[in-house]
């Protein structure tokens, strides 16, 4: 029982890749669709003017396909800065996603016919245009990886900055407490032991006079001298 969930592991694994990258090509195929609606709109006036066919149909096809050609590469790379992604699998998967769903939307519009027919010099360049976008992701997803792999290595070596003034500190720290102990210990096997003063100096004279059997006179009485 405990070694299925190590044999489905690596499947659990490949099936979140294959999840992750059908959601990168649907989601830079919903965003592109509405960034290439909105620059439709803005541009037909300019695109419409134009002078040949040969440049208002490398113009639309560009149009067209802007979640291959900008977003999926953008995506691509944010993605990859977070995720260790491979380049070639995740391209090509995520743009066949997205050119899966973008084929079975004409497919309801239009049916078979507007798979089979309608072939010309733009559907050349939607196939250009398709290629393009999966060199461009692949070599968005390289970048990634490359600033991913820079930010982790400046990221360890700040770590390893910081750990070495940490472990400089700590030593300086301790060689202040070893120097401030030894200053202490000198000065208290330095210091001299100081005299004991107390009352037997102040009573010395008195004891040598009790010793002596004298009684000191008052102060008040001097000895007279008797006259002549």
């Amino acid at each position: 029982m405990s070694s299925k969930p190590g044999v489905l592991e690596p499947l659990r694994v490949r099936v979140r890749r294959f999840q992750f990258i059908v959601g990168l090509g649907f989601l830079s195929l919903v965003v592109g669709a509405m960034l290439s609606v909105s620059l439709v709109l803005r541009l037909h006036a300019r695109v419409s003017a134009l002078p040949s066919d040969f440049l208002r149909i490398p113009v639309a096809v560009v149009l067209e396909n802007l979640w291959v050609l900008a977003v999926l590469p953008t995506l691509c790379y944010g993605a990859a800065r977070i995720v260790a992604l491979r380049p070639w699998p995740t391209a090509v998967g995520a743009a066949l996603s997205g050119g899966v769903f973008v084929i079975a939307l004409n497919f309801v519009r239009d049916g078979f016919e507007g798979l089979t027919t309608g072939w010309s010099f733009a559907s050349a360049l939607r196939v250009v245009a398709f290629v393009a976008g999966i060199l461009l992701s692949a070599r968005a997803i390289r970048a990634g990886r490359a600033a991913a792999e820079k930010g982790s290595a400046e990221a360890e070596a700040k770590a390893a900055a910081r750990k070495s003034e940490y472990d400089e500190f700590l030593k300086a720290a301790e060689a202040g407490g070893a120097k401030l102990e030894q200053r202490e210990g000198g000065a208290a096997a330095e210091a001299p032991a100081a005299p004991v003063v107390g009352d037997s100096a102040a009573t010395a004279p008195t004891g040598k006079a009790s010793s002596a059997g004298e009684t000191p006179a008052p102060p008040g009485d001097v000895p007279k001298t008797p006259a002549a």
